[in-house]
């Protein structure tokens, strides 16, 4: 099979495509044909060994110390069954998350049959690759940190790549009145998504005060942040340093203001259930703001990591 595979951290041009053998389906894993596969802010993190300050040395001990020891990246995907399994027939289409073991940027892949939902048919397989990192990622935080409700006065910082995206569907769907920063360039996306204010983060700090600031893009430290909270308000720091992690932990309220900090543990089988759901119900879509080749994944990377880019970039295999 052809991979996209890191043999040493670096930049985009550390993928190479290789020819090796395919997985073997093995302790009850099940192969697929992948089709299509996001390459995400996080494959780009991994690939890079870059994190926010202070978590370099955790990502180089969760994922290798000198080089990532799956070297083969990739979470989300879609593709076709091997062969029969979790009551699905052979060929069947369907869509994944791999979690930590990766794996799918790739033409073959195994995963446990867990991770493997049906596609829908009001999903394509690129959208299908695209429904998962953002919608997990934005329905941790949103509902199971923040329990966000009618009403809710929300500002979301970063608010059109792949995690804003799905963030400010599920608020929209929830009842919050919601306000995104970005650029001026995406404020038709992000109001076509949910949004009823837009703010250009190039024109300053937003005005005002809102019940959650949810920061996607990592732009707002607690100084910040506190200014923009309402009393009683919470800060959902989506991208964090350590030392914002640890602050979080030992000082989680501050003048009757939150902070819900982590990374988001969500992502086995009932949290990608519940991201169907939503899909399902009209509250949740995928945005592609890239359909890339494989062979042209280093492209792929180097738009992920670029901070500027919409919704998510997906290759097709």
């Amino acid at each position: 099979m052809k991979a996209a595979v890191v043999r040493a951290y670096g930049g985009p041009d550390v993928v190479r495509i290789e020819t090796l053998p395919a997985p073997v389906p093995r302790n009850g894993r099940v192969g697929i044909s992948v089709v299509a596969a996001a390459v995400t802010r996080g494959d780009a993190r991994i690939r890079a060994a870059e994190a926010p300050a202070g978590l370099s040395a955790g990502l180089r001990l969760a994922f290798g110390l000198r080089r990532p020891r799956q070297p083969i990246l990739g979470m989300v995907f879609s593709g076709r069954l091997a062969e029969a399994a979790a009551g699905l027939p052979a060929g069947a289409r369907v869509f994944g998350n791999t979690g930590m073991a990766m794996g799918a940027h790739a033409e073959e892949l195994t995963v446990d049959p867990g991770r493997i939902l049906p596609i829908p048919d009001s999903l394509c397989d690129v959208d299908a690759a695209a429904l998962f990192f953002g919608g997990l990622t934005a329905a941790d935080f949103l509902i199971d940190k923040a329990g966000i409700g009618p009403g809710a006065r929300l500002l979301i910082n970063g608010a059109s790549g792949e995690v804003g995206c799905a963030a400010l569907q599920i608020a929209r769907f929830h009842g919050a009145e919601i306000t995104a920063v970005c650029r001026a360039e995406n404020h038709d996306l992000v109001r076509d998504l949910g949004a009823h204010h837009a703010h250009d983060y190039r024109d300053g700090a937003p005005k005002g005060q809102w019940d959650l600031v949810m920061d996607i893009a990592g732009t707002l430290p607690w100084k910040q942040a506190e200014a923009l909270l309402a009393p009683g308000g919470t800060l959902l720091p989506v991208t964090a340093s350590l030392g914002a992690m640890i602050g979080a932990m030992l000082r989680a309220n501050r003048k009757g203001q939150r902070r819900i900090s982590g990374t988001t543990s969500a992502d086995g089988p009932a949290a990608m259930r519940r991201v169907l759901d939503l899909h399902s119900r009209g509250a949740l879509r995928p945005v592609v703001g890239a359909t890339i080749p494989f062979e042209s994944i280093e492209t792929a990377h180097a738009l992920a990591e670029s901070g500027h880019k919409r919704g998510s970039v997906v290759v097709t295999i």
